[in-house]
């Protein structure tokens, strides 16, 4: 391996993608640490206990606790993902659909009211008319 170091130091350009390269694998590497970090700390299947000897595991033998983790438990790490960004999505749904204000089940009770009134006769077709629009506008 030596010799290609050499290699590239001779041509200027080789040495740019060398650096490049090395640089790329380095953030490469942090960014899959730190996404296995957050996988450990995701998971509700590990206990503490467990969470703690993968963590202490990735953090002092940070190469071999990484491959190690992938092999162990790296399957489970597209799921753990998808699962807590449907929950996310989830709970996002949820606010808007409070923060908006009436849902879509309290509009078709409020026909179903609004109906019964004018069957009893307690207002006339024409009301019934623009209350129907008001409430679906």
């Amino acid at each position: 391996m030596d010799g290609y170091v050499d290699l590239a130091y001779d041509y200027p350009l080789l040495g740019a993608f060398w650096t490049t390269m090395w640089v790329f694998l380095w953030i490469l590497w942090f960014l899959m640490l730190f996404r296995i970090i957050g996988d450990i700390f995701r998971d509700d299947t590990l206990s503490g206990l467990g969470k703690t000897g993968w963590l202490v595991f990735v953090i002092v033998l940070p190469f071999l606790g990484v491959f190690v983790y992938l092999l162990a438990r790296g399957k489970g790490m597209g799921g753990r993902q998808i699962r807590h960004a449907q929950e996310q999505q989830e709970a996002l749904d949820t606010y808007i659909r409070r923060a908006a204000g009436t849902p879509a089940a309290s509009e078709v009770e409020q026909l179903a009211k609004l109906s019964e009134i004018r069957a009893r006769g307690d207002i006339s077709d024409v009301e019934f008319q623009r209350a129907k629009e008001k409430i679906l506008h």
